[in-house]
């Protein structure tokens, strides 16, 4: 955290922490449930921070919730090429990390500035495609 410029609190470490345990993005509501000594709000500003710091990302994987997930970047901000795709399980509606894929960086018109991608593949993931067999 400090080398992000925050400040770490007992609620940030918390945060931090636990998005690390599960090896996984985890919605505002996941994190809730996960960490029962905080509250909702006291976690969304932990998130909102961390997030203006880049020291996580969120994103949208189509579950109707934003998914943040620890920024592993080495320098102040995550380039879009360093950042890697999701997918989203229909059937149990877990989002996976598929880090060795990266985002393809889109070639944009004169004139364009991108700020973020959001590439999330949607389908059935290993575990719900073998219970199907």
């Amino acid at each position: 955290m400090k080398e992000k410029g925050i400040r770490p609190t007992a609620a940030r470490i918390l945060v931090l922490r636990k998005l690390s345990e599960l090896m996984r993005p985890a919605s505002l509501s996941e994190l809730e449930i996960e960490l029962e000594t905080l509250d909702r709000s006291t976690i969304f500003r932990s998130l909102s921070l961390l997030l203006e710091h880049h020291a996580i990302h969120a994103f949208e994987d189509g579950s109707g919730s934003m998914k943040y997930e620890i920024c592993r970047s080495h320098s102040e901000t995550c380039a879009i090429g360093e950042r890697h795709i999701h997918f989203f399980c229909e059937v149990c509606h877990q989002t996976t990390c598929l880090t060795d894929i990266k985002i393809p960086v889109a070639s944009l018109p004169e004139g364009y500035t991108v700020d973020s991608i959001n590439y999330t593949v949607k389908g059935v993931c290993p575990a719900c495609n073998q219970k199907r067999l």
